[in-house]
Formats: C-alpha cells, structure tokens, sequence
C-alpha cells in the first residue's frame, strides 16, 4: 500500500505511534468503512470517434525504444486481484478502482523497453545539476498544508531521506489487523540521506547497479526527467495497453498462469510479507533491467522490480468518466483517503509486493502517490507520443 508519504514519513520520524494516530480516516477505518463508494462492477461499452488510430511507425524507433502500435483495447478487469493467497486481508479491496472496464483507443507511441536506470539518470543529473526531492529538506509548509491535523516538527524532521524497508523490524510488533500496520510495525522506515545516489541510506551506493532501475525518484523529479530527454510520462492507459503485450483479458503480461513452467517471471516477493522473503527469483531487492523475459511488444519489467509514475492524476472514479479515444486522466487529484494530498498514478507493482500483501503486480492494478515524493521501489519509464 501507499499513503502520501510527505505526509507518513514526517510522522514517522516524529512518532510511531503519532503516525498511526493521524492515519487518513479510509486507511484507519480500513475493513469498518469506506468513504469512496463502491464501484460498479460492470462493462463500459464505448465507441472511439475520430479517424481510425495511428499503427504504423511514422520515423525511425529512437534509441532504447519500442514502437506501440495504436489500436482498441478492454482496459480494467473486472475479476479484481488475481491469485490472491488465502491468507491476505480479505477487508483489504484491490483493484476495486480497476474493475470497471472499458474500451480505450489510443494512437501509436514508442515507449522505453525498459525503466530508466541509474546509469541513465546520473547522465542526466550530470548534464543538468539536477538534485532530487528526496536530497532536499522537506517543505514544512506543504506539510502543514496536507496534514490533516496541527502536528509539531522540527528542524530534525524535515532533514532529507526517503522510506526504505527496514529489514530490522520487531515481528511481534506487527499486527496486520491494525491500522496502518506498516508503519505502526516498523517495516517502513524513514532512512536519512535515502536518495538516489545511495538507496539504503548515507555510505550506501549504485555502483554495482547502474542496470537497475533508479529509485528514490518522486513524480517531479520523473516529469523533469522527461523533459530534458525529449519524452513524457506514459498515461495511465499507455501504460496498461503496452503492458498487455497485445494480450487481451490476461491478468499478465504474459497471459494467466502467475507462474508459467514452474519459472517467476518478474521480480516480486516470494512468501508470507513481511515476515520471510525466499527470494526464489533470485532478487532480494531490484533487479539489474532485462533480467526477466519481455511481453510480447519486447517491454520488460511492465510488472514487478519498481512501481512506474504515469503522468495522470489519480481518482479512484475516472473510468466511470473516462474518455474513450487517448485518456489522460482526470483534471485534478482526489483520493478519499487523503483528500488534501494530490496523488498521480502509479503502475506495475515492484519486488515488496505479493499474494499476501498488495498484488500489484497484475496489468490492470493501479496505484498512487504523492507526487512529491519517492521510494525506495519506485521509478519511470517514458513515451514519446506520435501527435
């Protein structure tokens, strides 16, 4: 799960149990109430209007990218979280806000093959002098301004970091029935000096993982990223679509079976979260890119290794309301849970998550976060749109 973690990881260095005591009202009140209301779980048929969608490449594919071709696609699933194992929250409803689906007709775009690695964004960083969200202070009138209460900090709290695992949980802390429990146990942590650079915290480094996707990136920093680089974030139905792999109806990007001849296909947590990690795909943390076998457009880690931003703001309605020809979202934020905190999609899941825990791993899962803020597993890839 996430929560605006501007918000989470001031509590958190402030106080354990300070940050479970402001939880926003839909995650404390998680398996009692919701304050979104239920999504119907039904089909939207729509008809795109227009000429038909670009599918031919219109120039050469740049360095690094595929070419998606334009085209229909059934966007959602209805059948919700895919394999969830028998000892996950039942009160906890994934994808509810992906079940509604509906036809989506986008035009051709090409799309990084795979997410932008640290290699790639030192080139950048080199280029421009850029510094992070995450290797500046925190803002403490953006704060103040999203909290949903009057809560002291001081100077100490609005040191630079990031939320990293925390390996050293106390187990008998944690209590999945509690509200907030990642954070109330431990597992999430506030790590000073946590930022690209050094993703474990001040002495940790990228050296042996500039094929890794980089982390510790926030919307911001993603967006700005872009920009040098002459691309854009992928919306959220760019995204799904290339994700799908020319697949349709499939809970992955390579078809149904979560684990096809016995093999895992992308990096996600194998075991009872948080407690064992078995690392049976052989990636404790992420993986160096192409480490896993490419959909069938040739995109890889379109699920699992890091969560990627899209450039859509997040509402847990908009495929009620979504357009049928080129989506983008929605013209402003809303997350009942933390309606002072605007959220931006985020797709794909990453290796924390599991079938006991958020299943985000599915194509057509969705996700958001504050977009000033990073993580230690989450990252981008970019598009360059045809018109």
């Amino acid at each position: 799960m996430r929560w605006g973690l501007s918000i989470a990881a001031v509590l958190l260095m402030v106080s354990a149990v300070i940050a479970v005591a402001v939880m926003p009202l839909g995650t404390a009140q998680r398996g009692v109430e919701r304050r979104d209301p239920p999504v119907p779980v039904q089909s939207v048929a729509s008809e795109a209007e227009g000429p038909s969608p670009l599918v031919d490449e219109p120039g050469p594919t740049p360095a690094g990218m595929v070419w998606i071709p334009g085209g229909t696609f059934r966007m959602g699933d209805r059948r919700g979280a895919p394999h969830k194992h028998p000892e996950h929250l039942d009160e906890i409803p994934e994808h509810r806000d992906a079940q509604l689906e509906h036809d989506v007709t986008l035009d051709g775009f090409w799309i990084d093959a795979t997410e932008v690695t640290n290699a790639q964004f030192q080139e950048f960083v080199a280029a421009t002098g850029y510094v992070t969200e995450s290797e500046q202070p925190l803002s403490r009138e953006l704060i103040e301004a999203q909290a949903a209460r009057p809560i002291e900090l001081s100077e100490a709290d609005l040191a630079p970091g990031s939320i990293c695992f925390n390996p050293a949980f106390d187990p008998s802390r944690v209590d999945k029935q509690q509200p907030g429990w990642v954070y109330a146990g431990g597992i999430w942590k506030v790590q000073p000096g946590a930022n690209w650079r050094e993703p474990e915290g001040a002495g940790s480094s990228i050296a042996d993982r500039m094929d890794h996707p980089v982390v510790h990136v926030s919307w911001n920093d993603a967006a700005v990223y872009c920009h040098w680089a002459g691309k854009q974030l992928p919306t959220e139905a760019e995204w799904e679509y290339a994700a799908r792999g020319g697949l349709a109806g499939q809970h992955y990007p390579w078809g149904n079976e979560p684990r096809p001849n016995g093999n895992w296909p992308h990096n996600i947590w194998q075991g009872n979260f948080p407690f064992e990690n078995k690392v049976e795909d052989g990636a404790p943390g992420t993986a160096a890119v192409k480490s896993f076998p490419p959909n069938g457009y040739g995109l890889y880690d379109m699920t699992g290794n890091v969560w990627e931003w899209c450039a859509d703001w997040y509402r847990p309605d908009y495929y009620a309301i979504s357009p049928p020809r080129n989506p983008r979202g929605p013209e402003e934020s809303l997350d009942p849970e933390e309606p002072l905190i605007p959220k931006r999609v985020q797709r794909g899941g990453s290796f924390m998550c599991s079938d006991t825990y958020c299943i985000g791993y599915s194509v057509h899962s969705r996700m958001k976060g504050d977009l000033n803020s990073g993580m230690f597993h989450t990252g981008f890839r970019c598009v360059i749109e045809s018109q």
